[in-house]
């Protein structure tokens, strides 16, 4: 049965690993640069203007946001990395949350790794990729911003992320636009399928 999308719940922003949720019910995490749009692809596939939060500056999202969907899962907004205005300090503490978040033993059911389409990857985002790569968690990289991008600049663009993500040729890539909903049928259907091998999982316990 697919997962409903509008049973969408904000639960908890947490400051801190001990207050991160562990209640067994599984994750699927979004995690990129500050100004990659996370707030925004979170909407459009809740199909809730503002249910995360969009600032008119990134590195908005400074905690791990926790929000639960149908009582099924919850979708986990990660702090965004790689935003140079603000203290070290800061980006040194969104680094601890976003280690502590990895580090804890969770059922972490799914990684959406999301990636400015309109650019090369950025070290972090090669980090980030790296780092699911060798944990060997399951991940999606989502290419937001495909609506700014020409016919011509996105076959480019498509083309070069393949030759520039670690194991490029191999990546499942969504090209996802917040702005016209392109890519939001197949990440609800990715989701839906996840839910059903993971009941399917229960059956067979």
């Amino acid at each position: 049965m697919p997962v409903n999308l509008q049973k969408a719940e904000f639960v908890l922003s947490a400051v801190s690993p001990k207050t991160f949720i562990q209640d067994g019910r599984p994750q699927v995490a979004f995690a990129g640069r500050s100004n990659v749009g996370k707030s925004s692809v979170i909407n459009r596939l809740l199909n809730r203007k503002n249910f995360a939060r969009v600032g008119a500056a990134p590195g908005k999202t400074v905690h791990v946001n926790y929000f639960n969907i149908d009582g099924a899962f919850y979708l986990v907004d990660l702090p965004g990395y790689g935003y140079a205005k603000v203290s070290k300090a800061e980006r040194d503490r969104w680094g601890r949350l976003m280690e502590g978040y990895f580090a804890q033993d969770r059922d972490i059911a799914l990684v959406l790794s999301l990636v400015d389409s309109r650019h090369p990857p950025s070290r972090e985002d090669l980090q980030m990729l790296d780092f699911l790569i060798d944990q060997e968690l399951p991940f999606l990289v989502v290419l937001t911003k495909v609506d700014k991008l020409s016919p011509r600049e996105r076959r480019e663009r498509l083309a070069a992320f393949r030759q520039e993500l670690p194991m490029g040729e191999e990546l499942a890539i969504l090209p996802f636009s917040a702005q016209t909903g392109e890519g939001r049928e197949e990440l609800r259907a990715i989701l839906d399928q996840l839910e059903n091998d993971l009941l399917g999982e229960e059956e067979g316990e």
